[in-house]
């Protein structure tokens, strides 16, 4: 493998990387963002009332966006064993 080969497989590693992690990232701070929102605008300042919609969200989002990422994933295998048996 030479060295262009090593740093295209790490590209689109990095790619997939924010593929897959990059949606729920936007989920969480979407949540967080109305959260604090919420939070100023009535000056309640309770920290469990960050945490648990987040974590639903997320979880609902990991729930939703799971063949996506899969898909993501699974492609990025595909290019990788591609590379692996072409040398």
């Amino acid at each position: 493998m030479t060295g262009p080969e090593v740093l295209d497989v790490g590209r689109e590693a990095i790619f997939v990387l924010l593929r897959v992690s990059s949606p729920l990232m936007l989920v969480g701070l979407g949540v967080g963002l109305t959260i604090a929102l919420f939070q100023a605008l009535t000056q309640i300042q309770e920290m469990t009332l960050v945490f648990v919609p987040k974590i639903l969200a997320i979880f609902l989002a990991l729930i939703i966006l799971l063949p996506f990422m899969g898909t993501t994933l699974g492609n990025y295998m595909y290019f990788i064993a591609d590379k692996i048996v072409t040398g």
